[in-house]
């Protein structure tokens, strides 16, 4: 009985003590998945729409939300994060960066406003 609680501590000391991902702050676009860097002619012969309007239908339509920096499309893992607020704008993005994906915890508008 000794043994396994000495095991269980050992584990939990372990699971804590576990390096995290440190959080990190990327300057960029909120996009979509289907669009990325570069937002296409909407339809037919009807022009290009406005980022922010393009980023909001192709996300309607199913595509997840993005951040594009520096010529560069993160993939967002928790779509809950505000993300439709600041579709189309430039942004920083606070948050975790794990495999290939921003795991966000905060979105802050630059001080000058939309973009």
């Amino acid at each position: 009985m000794k043994n396994l609680a000495i095991v269980v501590v050992a584990a939990l000391l372990a699971i804590t003590a576990a390096p995290r991902a440190a959080e990190q702050t990327w300057s960029g676009k909120i996009s979509d998945s289907a669009c990325g860097a570069k937002h296409e002619e909407a339809a037919e012969g009807q022009g290009v729409m406005a980022d922010r309007d393009c980023t909001q239908a192709c996300a309607k339509g199913g595509a997840p939300y993005v951040l594009v920096s520096e010529g560069k499309v993160y993939q967002v893992t928790n779509h809950d994060a505000d993300l439709r607020t600041h579709a189309g704008h430039t942004v920083h993005l606070t948050g975790e960066f794990k495999g290939d994906t921003i795991r966000v915890s905060k979105i802050e508008m630059p001080k000058d406003g939309p973009k």
